[in-house]
């Protein structure tokens, strides 16, 4: 994929990554979990599932691919406990989703932190890579560091370090060499999936005190430091984006709120674009865009405007009118459209059948060629 191919991404119709796990695959890993098989039939599995949905990504028109994360258990997880210095545990408590309940899987530091040349994402990128046709970008998807501070994740990170600063640096360092080795194996589209900013919009507006509410400004702040750290001298050809989610289980979430009480660290990220979500009310207006976007930017916002958690289609006048609303905060040519999230955040997936998925992406596809006259480049 050339330079500017690269450069085009995110597309006019993009997707945000996670895709609806098949039956096949589905008892693969139950079969894997049991005893049943071994790591290398579930993974030949894994492999031919693979294949079919990037093929049926292309027949669908997008210009970016995934591998659905079909070798991911969680959207994120998986990915945190492959850094060196960190560990898997079980929390004894769910995650507060609304109406449903999680498993209590967690990460947790268990030595300075730091990249891991071995993590598995990198053979599953490489494979991705492999099976991608001419012309279209495999799209690697990683969480954001800004994932650790999170549900007490870092609260061991002081044993190991003397001060936060420490701390950053070390998890900017291991980001930013992980996303370079990703790049030397042909990666061109990179995305950092990140709840945390839903979190910190959830937590600042609902403070109790001018205390409370600086905590969690702090960690905003440190958020865009480990997240330009991690981006630090990335290559010219390396399109990175972040998606912002307010949680995204068996369709139900976790925050609400407009993005405004982070709009101002959201301008500051170095990233080429923002994939957010508008798919109903929770998200708020598109006011924070302007701050967001700022004027004269090439930064691209990609509009979630399509649900991923329900399985009825939006009218695409509805959209065209959504997307008209937003041109008076970020011109035409800045925006494009998506799904809000994905479909399968964690393994279990969302409440609608893979026939719904693919409509829903192809809604992206056809309402965004019905907008953008470039669409098609």
């Amino acid at each position: 994929m050339t330079l500017v191919a690269a450069k085009h991404a995110p597309f006019r119709f993009d997707q945000v990554g996670s895709l609806l796990r098949p039956t096949a695959l589905k008892e693969a890993r139950e079969k894997f979990a049991e005893g049943e098989i071994d790591r290398a039939a579930l993974s030949r599995v894994e492999d031919e599932e693979i294949r079919k949905i990037v093929a049926k990504q292309v027949e669908t028109g997008l210009k970016a691919v995934t591998d659905g994360e079909f070798r991911r258990s969680w959207w994120h997880l998986d990915f945190l406990a492959g850094l060196n210095g960190v560990e898997t545990y079980s929390q004894n408590a769910s995650y507060k989703f609304h109406g449903a309940k999680t498993r209590d899987t967690n990460v947790r530091f268990v030595d300075k932190v730091s990249y891991n040349p071995d993590h598995p994402f990198f053979a599953a990128f490489k494979f991705l890579n492999s099976i991608v046709p001419e012309g279209v970008l495999a799209k690697q998807t990683i969480p954001s560091p800004s994932l650790y501070f999170r549900d007490n994740r870092s609260d061991n990170a002081p044993k190991f370090y003397e001060t936060r600063e420490a701390f950053l640096t070390d998890l900017s360092k291991a980001y930013r060499e992980t996303i370079q080795h990703f790049y030397d194996l042909g990666c061109r589209y990179l995305q950092l999936d990140d709840t945390t900013w839903a979190f910190l919009i959830d937590q600042i507006i609902n403070a109790k005190n001018a205390d409370e509410k600086a905590k969690y400004e702090q960690i905003a702040a440190d958020s865009v430091t480990a997240i330009n750290g991690a981006l630090e001298n990335k290559p010219e050809d390396l399109t990175v984006t972040m998606h912002i989610c307010r949680g995204n289980f068996k369709s139900t979430f976790l925050f609400s709120g407009g993005y405004g009480p982070v709009a101002s660290y959201l301008s500051k990220l170095n990233i080429d674009g923002y994939f957010l979500e508008y798919d109903n009310e929770r998200s708020g207006d598109f006011s924070p865009l302007g701050e967001i976007y700022k004027d004269g930017s090439s930064k691209k916002v990609v509009l979630g405007l399509i649900t991923s958690k329900f399985p009825e289609l939006e009218a695409e006048d509805l959209l065209q009118k959504r997307i008209k609303e937003a041109t008076e905060y970020v011109p035409l040519e800045n925006l494009c459209l998506s799904t809000q999230c994905g479909f399968a955040s964690t393994e279990e997936g969302n409440k609608l059948t893979e026939d719904q998925q693919w409509a829903k992406l192809k809604l992206v596809v056809d309402t965004a060629k019905k907008v953008w006259t470039d669409a098609e480049d």
